[in-house]
């Protein structure tokens, strides 16, 4: 799966999950500032991916992951992995 399919995975979720509208996520967005994920909004939306992918992503590994673009690409090799 290449990041574009990835990218529109994450954002069919955050507006299923999140009722985010759609128009309003694109790859630069700030996850908590601009569209207001708390914490546990974020683990939740790893749950969800992990159900997609088929298995378990450990929340540690995306501390560090601000951005949406920076969630594709922490996602990215653990979906390469299994497809």
């Amino acid at each position: 799966m290449n990041k574009d399919a990835i990218y529109e995975k994450i954002k069919e979720l955050m507006v299923s999950e999140f009722k985010l509208d759609a128009d309003s996520i694109s790859l630069e967005k700030h996850l908590s500032n601009d569209l207001q994920l708390d914490s546990l909004d974020i683990v939740d939306l790893l749950l969800r991916l992990s159900d997609y992918i088929g298995k378990k992503i450990d929340p540690t590994l995306f501390k560090d992951v601000r951005t949406v673009q920076d969630l594709v690409d922490s996602v990215t090799p653990l979906w390469k992995k299994d497809l």
